[in-house]
């Protein structure tokens, strides 16, 4: 399937009647992501009067939007950075191998994807305190996230597929993109979303966030990103109207 003909697969299933997860706007959450677990608007609006559930719905979305955070497992094209201390001729930067597995001195290979860093951490100075360095203290970064993705489509110069390096923002893809195609473009940016097999999408004001008076969301890895413009299908465009006007990630199935 197509990433178009999967776009209108979702938004058909919406404009069929779907719309349990087209969860009404509500008033105090201009330019804020939230995660909406419900797919009723009934139930959104219960929440949205709870500042503190939308404050830690908040910190769940940045948090879970981080690629750098500590529960990221690495992947295959990652380049980690890797040091031990007092050890500078085991300090370097590899790139983790299409199997996997990342080669350094004295251990040799070692399995790095699907681990995080401190895994990673933990198995190499296993690996260098049993024989080499004596109580090593090794510490792992991630310096490039080539093993995750991101797509952006719509009205931008260069749709494509880009990968996700450190913490990324919308208007940074959008840029990676060679920014928006000025002939065509609105201001109407949605973020498609999957999260424990459910699919979420959010709807984003690009000029108010380029402006500086909305925030720039973070974005995660498999995103889809999809700048809305005026020769969108209709069935588009009627997604982007059916979406809060603010910042919320709604349930789309």
């Amino acid at each position: 399937m197509t990433l178009r003909t999967g776009l209108m697969a979702v938004t058909l299933m919406i404009c069929g009647g779907s719309f349990g997860g087209c969860i009404n706007s509500s008033g105090g959450l201009e330019n804020r992501a939230v995660w909406s677990e419900s797919a009723t608007p009934a139930a959104f609006d219960g929440a949205a009067s709870n500042s503190g559930q939308i404050a830690r719905a908040v910190d769940t979305y940045t948090a879970a939007a981080t690629p750098g955070n500590a529960g990221y497992k690495v992947g295959p094209q990652d380049v980690l950075d890797v040091s031990v201390f007092q050890v500078p001729e085991l300090t370097r930067s590899v790139q983790v191998s299409d199997i996997g597995t990342v080669n350094l001195p004295l251990v040799g290979e070692v399995a790095a994807a699907g681990k995080t860093s401190r895994e990673i951490e933990r198995d190499l100075a296993s690996k260098l305190g049993a024989k080499y360095v004596r109580s090593p203290q090794v510490t792992v970064f991630v310096k490039e996230y080539n093993s995750q993705r991101v797509t952006v489509e719509g009205a931008v110069k260069k749709p494509g597929v880009y990968p996700v390096r450190g913490k990324n923002s919308l208007t940074q893809f959008i840029a990676m993109a060679e920014g928006l195609d000025h002939d065509t473009a609105s201001s109407t940016v949605v973020v498609f979303r999957s999260n424990e097999g459910k699919r979420y999408a959010a709807k984003f004001d690009i000029k108010e966030i380029m402006a500086g008076r909305a925030d720039d969301p973070p974005i995660q890895q498999d995103d889809i990103i999809v700048v809305d413009s005026s020769t969108s299908k209709e069935v588009f465009s009627y997604l982007v109207k059916a979406l809060p006007a603010v910042a919320v990630f709604s349930l789309l199935q």
